[in-house]
Protein backbone atom coordinates (compact mmCIF):
# COMPACT_ATOMS: atom_id res chain seq x y z
CA UNK A 1 0.00 0.00 0.00
CA UNK A 2 1.36 3.48 -0.91
CA UNK A 3 2.21 5.32 1.88
CA UNK A 4 0.48 9.21 1.44
CA UNK A 5 0.26 12.17 3.26
CA UNK A 6 -2.47 14.74 2.67
CA UNK A 7 -2.75 18.42 3.16
CA UNK A 8 -5.62 21.03 1.78
CA UNK A 9 -4.79 22.88 -1.55
CA UNK A 10 -3.61 22.27 -5.31
CA UNK A 11 -0.06 20.64 -6.64
CA UNK A 12 2.45 23.28 -5.31
CA UNK A 13 0.85 24.94 -2.40
CA UNK A 14 2.74 25.82 0.39
CA UNK A 15 1.54 23.06 2.46
CA UNK A 16 2.27 20.53 -0.46
CA UNK A 17 5.68 22.12 -0.45
CA UNK A 18 5.95 21.73 3.35
CA UNK A 19 4.84 17.82 2.44
CA UNK A 20 7.97 17.43 0.18
CA UNK A 21 10.33 19.05 3.10
CA UNK A 22 9.08 16.89 5.91
CA UNK A 23 7.45 13.67 4.59
CA UNK A 24 9.63 13.05 1.54
CA UNK A 25 9.35 9.55 1.74
CA UNK A 26 5.55 9.81 1.28
CA UNK A 27 3.30 10.89 -2.10
CA UNK A 28 1.54 13.70 -1.35
CA UNK A 29 -2.28 13.22 -1.31
CA UNK A 30 -4.17 17.07 -2.54
CA UNK A 31 -7.45 17.71 -1.16
CA UNK A 32 -9.87 20.47 -1.36
CA UNK A 33 -10.48 21.12 2.35
CA UNK A 34 -9.16 21.07 5.52
CA UNK A 35 -12.33 18.63 6.29
CA UNK A 36 -11.38 16.49 3.19
CA UNK A 37 -7.48 16.02 4.81
CA UNK A 38 -8.99 14.89 7.49
CA UNK A 39 -11.47 12.56 5.66
CA UNK A 40 -8.35 11.22 3.72
CA UNK A 41 -6.70 9.86 7.00
CA UNK A 42 -9.93 8.94 8.94
CA UNK A 43 -10.96 6.37 5.73
CA UNK A 44 -7.41 5.13 5.26
CA UNK A 45 -6.54 6.84 1.97
CA UNK A 46 -3.63 8.34 3.86
CA UNK A 47 -1.43 7.53 6.68
CA UNK A 48 -0.64 11.34 7.57
CA UNK A 49 -2.34 14.39 7.46
CA UNK A 50 -0.23 17.95 7.07
CA UNK A 51 -2.52 21.13 8.76
CA UNK A 52 -1.06 24.04 8.69
CA UNK A 53 -2.09 25.71 12.30
CA UNK A 54 -0.36 29.74 12.53
CA UNK A 55 1.32 31.92 10.49
CA UNK A 56 3.58 34.82 11.77
CA UNK A 57 2.17 37.04 9.20
CA UNK A 58 -1.84 36.63 9.25
CA UNK A 59 -1.77 34.54 12.69
CA UNK A 60 -3.88 31.45 13.31
CA UNK A 61 -5.66 29.18 10.58
CA UNK A 62 -9.50 29.71 10.43
CA UNK A 63 -11.12 26.68 11.59
CA UNK A 64 -8.44 24.70 12.70
CA UNK A 65 -8.63 24.61 16.33
CA UNK A 66 -12.30 24.01 15.57
CA UNK A 67 -11.65 20.53 14.07
CA UNK A 68 -8.92 19.37 15.68
CA UNK A 69 -10.35 18.20 18.52
CA UNK A 70 -13.15 16.13 17.07
CA UNK A 71 -11.09 15.16 13.98
CA UNK A 72 -10.08 11.76 15.41
CA UNK A 73 -6.56 11.97 14.96
CA UNK A 74 -3.51 12.59 16.24
CA UNK A 75 0.12 14.75 16.54
CA UNK A 76 3.02 13.30 15.95
CA UNK A 77 5.31 16.02 15.13
CA UNK A 78 5.30 19.82 13.97
CA UNK A 79 7.13 21.65 11.57
CA UNK A 80 8.02 25.31 10.93
CA UNK A 81 8.00 26.06 7.25
CA UNK A 82 9.88 28.92 5.57
CA UNK A 83 7.25 30.39 2.81
CA UNK A 84 9.14 32.01 -0.01
CA UNK A 85 7.77 33.65 -2.20
CA UNK A 86 8.65 33.53 -6.25
CA UNK A 87 7.40 35.37 -9.23
CA UNK A 88 6.64 32.45 -11.85
CA UNK A 89 6.05 33.32 -15.94
CA UNK A 90 5.63 31.34 -18.37
CA UNK A 91 9.52 30.32 -20.18
CA UNK A 92 10.86 32.83 -21.48
CA UNK A 93 9.42 35.68 -19.95
CA UNK A 94 11.22 38.49 -18.01
CA UNK A 95 10.41 40.80 -15.29
CA UNK A 96 9.68 43.76 -17.31
CA UNK A 97 7.01 41.97 -19.92
CA UNK A 98 5.34 40.90 -16.81
CA UNK A 99 2.04 43.60 -15.76
CA UNK A 100 0.28 41.47 -13.36
CA UNK A 101 0.65 39.19 -10.74
CA UNK A 102 -1.89 36.60 -9.59
CA UNK A 103 -1.99 34.87 -6.36
CA UNK A 104 -3.96 34.56 -3.50
CA UNK A 105 -5.19 37.58 -0.97
CA UNK A 106 -3.14 36.80 1.70
CA UNK A 107 0.48 36.78 -0.58
CA UNK A 108 -0.21 39.82 -2.30
CA UNK A 109 0.46 42.35 0.76
CA UNK A 110 3.16 40.44 1.62
CA UNK A 111 5.33 41.36 -1.58
CA UNK A 112 3.92 44.81 -2.35
CA UNK A 113 7.30 46.65 -2.33
CA UNK A 114 8.40 44.16 -5.24
CA UNK A 115 4.61 44.34 -7.07
CA UNK A 116 5.19 48.79 -6.85
CA UNK A 117 9.20 48.83 -8.09
CA UNK A 118 8.41 46.54 -10.84
CA UNK A 119 4.70 48.14 -12.05
CA UNK A 120 2.96 45.10 -11.67
CA UNK A 121 -0.55 45.26 -10.74
CA UNK A 122 -1.89 42.37 -7.82
CA UNK A 123 -4.52 40.11 -8.85
CA UNK A 124 -6.19 37.80 -6.58
CA UNK A 125 -6.54 33.94 -7.07
CA UNK A 126 -8.22 31.71 -5.03
CA UNK A 127 -4.76 29.75 -4.40
CA UNK A 128 -1.31 30.57 -5.08
CA UNK A 129 -0.85 27.34 -7.04
CA UNK A 130 -4.11 27.62 -8.80
CA UNK A 131 -2.20 30.79 -9.84
CA UNK A 132 0.31 29.36 -11.22
CA UNK A 133 -1.22 26.72 -12.57
CA UNK A 134 -3.73 29.40 -14.37
CA UNK A 135 -0.69 31.67 -15.57
CA UNK A 136 0.65 27.72 -17.47
CA UNK A 137 -2.60 27.84 -19.10
CA UNK A 138 -2.74 31.12 -20.53
CA UNK A 139 0.65 31.29 -21.81
CA UNK A 140 0.93 35.25 -21.74
CA UNK A 141 3.97 37.06 -20.95
CA UNK A 142 2.23 39.59 -19.68
CA UNK A 143 0.72 37.60 -16.56
CA UNK A 144 2.31 35.74 -13.87
CA UNK A 145 1.90 33.89 -10.40
CA UNK A 146 3.26 34.71 -6.62
CA UNK A 147 3.97 31.28 -5.49
CA UNK A 148 6.20 28.37 -4.38
CA UNK A 149 9.18 27.07 -6.42
CA UNK A 150 7.63 23.70 -6.20
CA UNK A 151 4.78 24.78 -8.11
CA UNK A 152 6.79 26.18 -11.03
CA UNK A 153 8.12 23.09 -11.17
CA UNK A 154 4.67 21.52 -11.51
CA UNK A 155 3.46 23.66 -13.72
CA UNK A 156 6.44 24.05 -16.49
CA UNK A 157 6.93 27.69 -15.07
CA UNK A 158 10.38 29.57 -14.67
CA UNK A 159 11.45 31.58 -11.82
CA UNK A 160 11.65 34.97 -13.05
CA UNK A 161 12.24 36.37 -9.37
CA UNK A 162 13.23 34.29 -6.23
CA UNK A 163 12.18 35.18 -2.87
CA UNK A 164 10.04 38.51 -3.38
CA UNK A 165 8.19 38.35 -0.08
CA UNK A 166 8.95 42.17 1.82
CA UNK A 167 10.19 40.27 4.95
CA UNK A 168 11.78 37.46 5.63
CA UNK A 169 10.25 36.23 8.76
CA UNK A 170 7.60 34.81 7.04
CA UNK A 171 6.65 31.11 8.57
CA UNK A 172 3.77 28.75 8.69
CA UNK A 173 3.57 26.07 11.92
CA UNK A 174 2.50 22.97 10.62
CA UNK A 175 0.79 19.92 12.41
CA UNK A 176 1.53 16.31 11.28
CA UNK A 177 -1.22 14.23 12.50
CA UNK A 178 -2.30 10.37 12.16
CA UNK A 179 -4.88 7.92 13.47
CA UNK A 180 -2.84 6.51 16.00
CA UNK A 181 -1.40 8.47 18.89
CA UNK A 182 2.61 8.15 19.11
CA UNK A 183 3.53 8.90 23.23
CA UNK A 184 6.80 7.84 23.04
CA UNK A 185 9.39 10.10 24.34
CA UNK A 186 11.30 10.32 21.56
CA UNK A 187 13.42 13.59 21.57
CA UNK A 188 15.00 15.58 24.59
CA UNK A 189 12.90 18.47 23.66
CA UNK A 190 9.03 17.57 24.25
CA UNK A 191 5.94 19.53 23.41
CA UNK A 192 2.14 18.79 24.33
CA UNK A 193 -0.34 19.98 22.72
CA UNK A 194 -4.75 19.72 24.69
CA UNK A 195 -7.79 21.59 24.55
CA UNK A 196 -10.39 22.29 27.44
CA UNK A 197 -12.96 23.88 29.01
CA UNK A 198 -12.99 24.92 32.52
CA UNK A 199 -16.02 24.67 35.20
CA UNK A 200 -18.55 27.42 35.64
CA UNK A 201 -16.85 28.85 38.44
CA UNK A 202 -15.08 32.40 39.87
CA UNK A 203 -11.69 32.60 38.32
CA UNK A 204 -11.38 29.17 37.38
CA UNK A 205 -9.14 29.89 34.37
CA UNK A 206 -6.71 31.64 36.68
CA UNK A 207 -6.83 28.50 39.18
CA UNK A 208 -6.47 26.00 35.54
CA UNK A 209 -3.27 28.02 34.67
CA UNK A 210 -1.81 27.91 38.25
CA UNK A 211 -0.65 24.68 38.14
CA UNK A 212 1.57 25.27 35.53
CA UNK A 213 3.27 27.99 36.70
CA UNK A 214 3.86 26.43 39.81
CA UNK A 215 5.35 23.43 38.46
CA UNK A 216 7.44 25.39 36.12
CA UNK A 217 5.91 24.36 33.06
CA UNK A 218 6.75 26.56 29.96
CA UNK A 219 3.03 27.25 28.32
CA UNK A 220 4.10 28.32 24.60
CA UNK A 221 0.35 28.73 23.21
CA UNK A 222 -3.11 29.80 24.85
CA UNK A 223 -5.91 30.68 22.38
CA UNK A 224 -9.74 30.71 22.88
CA UNK A 225 -12.55 30.07 20.47
CA UNK A 226 -16.11 29.65 21.03
CA UNK A 227 -18.33 26.33 20.48
CA UNK A 228 -21.59 25.26 20.03
CA UNK A 229 -22.10 29.38 18.45
CA UNK A 230 -22.54 30.07 22.39
CA UNK A 231 -20.85 33.49 23.89
CA UNK A 232 -20.87 31.80 26.98
CA UNK A 233 -19.20 28.25 25.50
CA UNK A 234 -15.46 28.81 25.26
CA UNK A 235 -13.06 26.00 24.72
CA UNK A 236 -9.01 26.63 24.92
CA UNK A 237 -6.23 25.36 22.87
CA UNK A 238 -2.56 24.92 24.36
CA UNK A 239 0.67 23.80 23.89
CA UNK A 240 3.32 23.26 26.60
CA UNK A 241 6.57 22.16 26.42
CA UNK A 242 7.57 18.59 28.02
CA UNK A 243 6.10 15.11 28.05
CA UNK A 244 2.72 14.04 30.05
CA UNK A 245 4.89 11.95 31.82
CA UNK A 246 7.33 14.52 33.21
CA UNK A 247 6.50 14.97 36.74
CA UNK A 248 6.16 18.45 36.53
CA UNK A 249 3.88 18.17 33.48
CA UNK A 250 1.73 15.13 35.47
CA UNK A 251 1.20 17.64 38.49
CA UNK A 252 -0.09 20.74 36.41
CA UNK A 253 -2.29 18.68 34.39
CA UNK A 254 -3.86 16.75 36.77
CA UNK A 255 -4.57 20.20 38.84
CA UNK A 256 -5.85 21.58 35.32
CA UNK A 257 -8.02 18.59 35.29
CA UNK A 258 -9.98 19.43 38.35
CA UNK A 259 -10.91 22.69 37.13
CA UNK A 260 -11.84 21.86 33.94
CA UNK A 261 -15.23 20.03 32.54
CA UNK A 262 -13.61 19.05 29.59
CA UNK A 263 -9.94 17.87 28.81
CA UNK A 264 -8.73 16.35 25.59
CA UNK A 265 -4.74 15.70 24.68
CA UNK A 266 -4.50 16.45 21.16
CA UNK A 267 -0.75 15.17 20.69
CA UNK A 268 2.40 15.02 22.49
CA UNK A 269 5.51 15.13 19.60
CA UNK A 270 9.47 16.49 19.00
CA UNK A 271 9.94 20.05 19.20
CA UNK A 272 10.93 21.27 15.80
CA UNK A 273 14.53 22.81 16.14
CA UNK A 274 13.29 25.91 14.39
CA UNK A 275 11.48 26.79 18.09
CA UNK A 276 15.19 27.20 19.89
Amino acid sequence: MTQRIAFQGEPGAYSHQACHAERPQLEALPCPTFEAVIDAVREGRATQAMLPVENTTYGRVADIHRLLPESGLHIIDEAFVRVHINLLGVPGTAIADVKEAWSHLVLLPQCARFLREHGITGRVSTDNARAARDVAEWADPSKAALASELAGEIYGLDVLARHVEDHDTNTTRFLIMSREPDLTRRAEHMMTTFVFRVRNIPAALYKAMGGFATNGVNMTKLESYMVDGSFTATQFYADIEGHPEDPPVQRALEELDYFTSYLKVLGTYPADPARD
